[in-house]
């Protein structure tokens, strides 16, 4: 039954924080569960054991039992359990274990630049050389949503995908997505990864995750965004390392970086 109700309506898991954030939804239904079957087995019973027929005169006393009372905080320390032995170690986990560079290409997290607008969503990934391109918000475009600068040299080699372009990620690997929006307030959701961050204007918002299966997988935005929201989706393959490794090269080296948009 746990397992039902852990991934009733869920796609599967394809993180490593995945089972995790399940383990914790699951509870939390259980708990809901638990409390639907209880109350409204409570309200039938207080629809039959005082009505009308067997207690003709009103008691304006009413029951003197402190059962309810009990109940209610037994609630209340189940949901606090579920708090500070779930929900907050699960965020600081998430926080604390936020990948960081060691200075080995092969394993270090993988940085993408993660732009919404209405209503497609596009990524930006270093070339090469492990440097952005410049970017200038004069520069920005309905097409050059990154704002690169296509007189800039080290922005030659980046790798973009824009406009809701399919782009990878290698299998096994950390990856750092820092999310921004060019107009409206959108959000980033990968379901099978379990990631959701609001994409807001000006800001720059990092997320991450480790993907452990193979496949393509969907962008979705979880924030209402205007007319075409509903339409609003991208597009991601998790390839095995040596696949992402000949993509990268392959982008980059078809010069789909700043001076595409010249």
């Amino acid at each position: 039954m746990f397992e039902i109700l852990k991934k009733f309506g869920m796609p599967e898991p394809a993180s490593a924080h995945a089972s995790g954030i399940d383990d914790f939804i699951g509870y939390v239904h259980i708990l809901m569960l638990i409390l639907f079957v209880g109350w409204f087995a409570y309200y039938l019973l207080a629809l039959f054991k005082f009505r009308a027929s067997a207690n003709p005169r009103a008691d304006y006393t009413g029951v003197k039992s402190h059962m309810s009372t009990y109940l209610e905080i037994g609630v209340a320390v189940i949901e606090a359990v579920l708090l500070v032995g779930f929900a907050i170690p699960l965020w600081a986990r998430a926080v604390e274990e936020f990948p960081v560079a060691k200075g080995d290409p092969a394993t270090d997290p993988i940085e993408v630049q993660i732009m919404g607008q209405q209503f497609k969503w596009s990524a930006h990934f270093t070339g090469p050389d492990n440097k952005w391109g410049k970017q200038d918000i004069k520069s920005a475009s309905a097409t050059n949503p990154f704002g690169l600068v296509g007189t800039d040299d080290e922005g030659k080699d980046d790798v973009v995908c824009a406009l809701g372009e399919p782009f990878k990620v290698p299998l096994g690997r950390s990856v750092i997505c820092r999310i921004s929006s060019m107009d409206v307030i959108h959000s980033f959701k990968i379901p099978s990864m379990r990631v959701t961050q609001d994409a807001i204007p000006g800001m720059t918002i990092p997320a991450h995750f480790k993907a452990t299966q193979v496949g393509s997988f969907s962008i979705t935005c979880a924030q209402l965004c205007g007319s075409g929201h509903s339409v609003m989706r991208g597009d991601f393959e998790v390839v095995t390392p040596e696949e992402w490794e000949k993509w990268y090269a392959e982008k980059a080296a078809a010069g789909g970086g700043a001076g595409s948009f010249e």
